[in-house]
């Protein structure tokens, strides 16, 4: 990824966006499904709507305001017509005392509980959604569902602090799936996508299939332009619990997927499913991610490089505990995949031990220019591989890891075919790397559990014996643990003096 679009990440990562007040001639609209008339004007606390319905029917004007009053119960679609202009969004948000808990949609087992549909210049805060209704095989369904069909571009959407729950949708992947919070592009005429796209500190719990997401069904085709969607933001969120994938971004270009925390994931989906990934999309920055709790062995790994990604970038990321391991690389046929990075992260008992598989996995088809490097891996289970490349598929080169095994059990690395150069291997080897170091890494921890566990001890063999000079092609100049990278730097995630 070039230096100039890591910068653009990082600008748009500080940026926030504050609660907006409605415009000076805007109308502000009230809703309390436990007090509330819908023969009242709708217009102060003192005569609010009642119904889902009656706040539905209005067309919003831009800069208008929708408020749900705390502690009440709502049953039933919020799908609100309208949209809002640049600088005046629609807002919809919750008033009322904020000891009260945040206001109430069940979905019922309709589409969604909140629906949003060929609109733009929405912002949405402090809802609690959930979309029961009967267990289904057939029915998709989801909290929060954006959906643009043959629309065009639409822009600005804002979701903060909304927690959704309990969504009892059907096991349907891309590109329309069942689950927490979703914005899907349709249709076939009019190229589509969204622009500016801000999910931020919200949790979803329990939601089948998919935590949040984007998702279309148009190729990607000679002019990506037209139908990545971009500057799409998911940030400090909370994944629990999810019948199939975490966090997906999907035909997106310069995405930034930073601070969230994904646990259990794949829990309950017949599909391929991993916690943090993307599909068709460019230039996209994880960083500061955690992921968890990952179940099952078919894929199941925290990270993941997939069909048609290029110049995406993992740093700074944690992953622990996952049976599906730590990172996939897997490009789908007929789809280019180049130029792919997984530096300065760290894998703590992550494993996989089904055919094909390993903590990190090449499968499907082969990569170009995907560079594995400065990471820590380690894993307490002798039945997994640290890497496996099974399928002899070229393009992946890992440089300046620490890999650890299992202390007498030694944990192997399948891989006849990958470049490997300086890494250091304990309870484990690569014949194949002539350079690598063969040594006790000296880690604070002999049986790792959390980060500061693989930080380096002095006289570690890996202090300044690693290859990559500065901080790597994407202008990256500090570590995992906020550590500036020395010159010459260390092997592994722990670049401390």
């Amino acid at each position: 990824m070039p230096l100039r679009t890591l910068l653009l990440a990082t600008v748009l990562a500080t940026a926030t966006t504050p609660m907006a007040t409605a415009a000076p001639d805007a109308t502000t609209y009230y809703l309390d499904c436990r007090h509330g008339d819908d023969t009242a004007t709708g217009t102060s606390p003192a005569a609010p709507w009642r119904t889902l319905a009656q706040a539905g029917a209005h067309t919003y004007a831009p800069g208008e305001r929708l408020l749900l009053k705390r502690g009440t119960e709502c049953e039933g679609v919020l799908a609100p017509n309208g949209k809002g202009a640049d600088g005046a969004p629609v807002q919809i948000d919750a008033y009322g005392s904020t000891s009260e808990s945040k206001p109430h949609i069940d979905g019922g087992g309709a589409r969604a509980a909140l629906l949003l549909a060929n609109t733009e210049q929405w912002e949405i805060r402090n809802l609690d959604l959930s979309n029961t209704g009967p267990d289904t095989k057939t029915d998709r369904r989801a909290g929060l569902y954006v959906e643009l069909t043959d629309y065009g571009v639409a822009h600005h959407f804002v979701v903060e602090d909304i927690d959704v729950h309990d969504i009892h949708g059907a096991d349907f992947k891309d590109p329309d799936p069942s689950g927490g919070i979703l914005f899907t592009v349709k249709g076939s005429k009019t190229p589509t996508r969204f622009d500016h796209l801000s999910v931020s500190r919200s949790t979803v719990r329990h939601v089948d299939r998919t935590g949040i997401a984007t998702s279309s069904t148009w190729k990607r085709g000679t002019d990506a332009g037209r139908m990545q969607s971009t500057s799409v933001m998911f940030t400090h969120n909370k994944v629990y619990d999810v019948g199939g994938d975490g966090i997906v971004v999907q035909k997106s270009r310069g995405a930034l997927v930073e601070h969230n925390y994904v646990d259990g994931f794949n829990m309950r989906s017949a599909d391929y499913n991993a916690g943090v990934w993307a599909w068709d999309s460019d230039d996209v920055l994880y960083q500061y991610n955690e992921v968890t709790g990952g179940h099952g062995t078919r894929d199941s790994m925290a990270y993941d490089i997939d069909g048609g990604n290029n110049r995406n970038v993992y740093r700074y990321n944690y992953s622990h505990d996952n049976e599906g391991g730590f990172l996939l690389v897997c490009n789908a046929a007929d789809m280019a995949s180049d130029g792919n990075r997984a530096h300065d992260n760290i894998s703590i008992n992550d494993r996989n031990t089904a055919s094909r598989y390993g903590v990190v996995s090449i499968v499907c088809g082969a990569s170009t220019d995907t560079r594995v490097y400065r990471n820590t891996i380690v894993t307490n289970r002798p039945d997994t591989a640290l890497v496996a490349n099974d399928n002899n598929l070229t393009g992946v080169t890992f440089q300046d890891n620490v890999f650890v095994g299992t202390a007498g059990q030694d944990s192997p690395i399948r891989d006849t075919v990958s470049t490997y150069r300086n890494n250091l291997y304990w309870h484990t080897d690569q014949p194949r790397d002539a350079a690598g170091v063969r040594a006790d890494p000296l880690l604070r921890s002999a049986e790792p559990s959390a980060p500061d566990d693989v930080r380096l001890k002095g006289g570690s063999p890996a202090r300044g014996a690693g290859s990559i000079k500065g901080g790597g092609d994407d202008g990256t100049t500090y570590d995992y643990f906020g550590n500036p990278i020395p010159d010459p730097p260390n092997i592994g995630a722990d670049q401390s003096s």
